[in-house]
């Protein structure tokens, strides 16, 4: 259910970003209603999903795929242009995100934490 969530977060996200381009800097009532909505249910529905996935987790896949929609949303629908210098920076990008969600701080301290309890709890066991 978590991920349904995360999905429904990153939903919201890109209509939420492409309201934003529609609002045209908040001058147009309706699509800047639709943001705010969508950004809001886009924050609450990732609220739910981190309450089970790793906040490292859901933030990398959450911001990995909206930056990757966003911009083929902003080619298709939008028509703007884009060019290899465009394609090879939102790469980097998203490799940093994929890299940070592998080996980032977190990754192995959990192991390192439960073995750190097992063993006060094994030590505490064995002085009483």
């Amino acid at each position: 259910m978590a991920y349904l969530y995360l999905a429904l977060a990153i939903i919201g996200e890109l209509i939420g970003t492409s309201l934003l381009k529609a609002s045209e800097g908040f001058s147009k009532l309706y699509p800047t209603i639709g943001l705010v909505m969508a950004f809001v249910g886009s924050f609450f529905f990732l609220s739910l999903a981190i309450k089970s996935i790793p906040l490292n987790t859901a933030y990398a896949l959450w911001s990995g795929i909206g930056l990757v929609a966003t911009t083929i949303i902003s080619v298709l629908i939008w028509k703007e242009k884009i060019n290899i210098a465009s394609v090879i920076g939102i790469s980097l990008i998203l490799i940093g995100v994929v890299i940070l969600n592998l080996y980032g701080p977190g990754h192995g301290e959990a192991s390192s934490n439960e073995k750190t309890s097992e063993s006060s709890t094994a030590l505490s066991n064995e002085t009483e």
